[in-house]
């Protein structure tokens, strides 16, 4: 499997009113395979959107280097492509929204690539239908619910049809069922539609379904896995400033009491049954 995304030794500063400045990404290096799921969690202040806003040039590198299929952000005349290629959902849908109805939207974007307009109805139309809201395609995107927002955006990024989508936090506004309705479109964007994903959170349960976690602090990478590695008990999250998800803690409890569980063991359905 090749890689979408290269970052080698990127390092970053922001500057400080009155001079200085604060390291955010310190010689920092990773890969990212396409169509890799990738969930991004950490302690606040580790570097995980800073990092992000790299991803599709939003921030250039200080020191190092970001490539994008082999096109580095640092060169001006590959930035629009590799915007194609990344495309980025934040953590409030409210910022990405620019029309007055749901469809209007999610053209937006194609509409300023200058497409012809049966592509950008056929476009719409399929992104509509990917994130669930095909219904709702003349309504006002005000009066959509927290979850049905940032699906919208997810739309608008998806019509464009990047290769690879970064959301930073794009459930941490949002209640249970809205968190339930985003993660789900990812998940189909991932499985069904090949496309990278590249998913921030600090909620902990939903990085269970990524292929691999990368945990940051303090601008680095100190540890990556997969979920079962992990949360399956031999990584203390709770001494890098992170909790431990509710079910595999309750695993790990058990164990603690003298009750062999398979650090596989994620989530209810599988806790009961091995415990049934």
């Amino acid at each position: 499997m090749s890689n979408i995304i290269e970052i080698k030794s990127l390092t970053y500063h922001y500057p400080l009113e009155g001079g200085g400045s604060v390291k955010a990404l310190d010689d920092l290096s990773l890969q990212i395979a396409e169509g890799e799921y990738l969930a991004l969690i950490g302690p606040n202040g580790s570097g995980k959107s800073t990092l992000a806003r790299h991803l599709n040039a939003l921030l250039l590198p200080g020191e190092g280097d970001v490539l994008v299929d082999g096109l580095s952000t640092s060169r001006e005349e590959y930035r629009y492509e590799i915007r194609r290629y990344v495309g980025m959902v934040f953590q409030n849908p409210d910022n990405q929204i620019v029309a007055t109805t749901v469809e209007e939207d999610v053209a937006f974007g194609l509409e300023n690539l200058a497409l012809p307009p049966d592509v950008i109805r056929r476009r719409v139309a399929e992104a509509l239908e990917m994130v669930g809201l095909t219904s709702f395609s003349q309504h006002a995107p005000h009066l959509l619910s927290g979850g049905q927002k940032q699906r919208l955006a997810i739309a608008g990024v998806f019509a464009m049809q990047p290769r690879c989508l970064v959301l930073d936090e794009p459930t941490a506004m949002l209640d249970p069922r809205g968190r339930r309705e985003v993660l789900e479109t990812v998940k189909r964007l991932n499985r069904s539609e090949k496309i990278t994903i590249v998913h921030i959170t600090h909620f902990m349960e939903e990085t269970f379904d990524a292929d691999r976690i990368i945990i940051m602090d303090k601008g680095r990478v100190i540890l990556e896995g997969q979920p079962p590695d992990i949360f399956g008990g031999e990584v203390d999250l709770e001494s890098l400033g992170l909790e431990m998800p509710s079910i595999p803690k309750v695993a790990q409890i058990l164990r603690a009491g003298g009750l062999k569980i398979p650090p596989g063991v994620l989530d209810v359905k599988q806790l009961v049954n091995y415990l049934c």
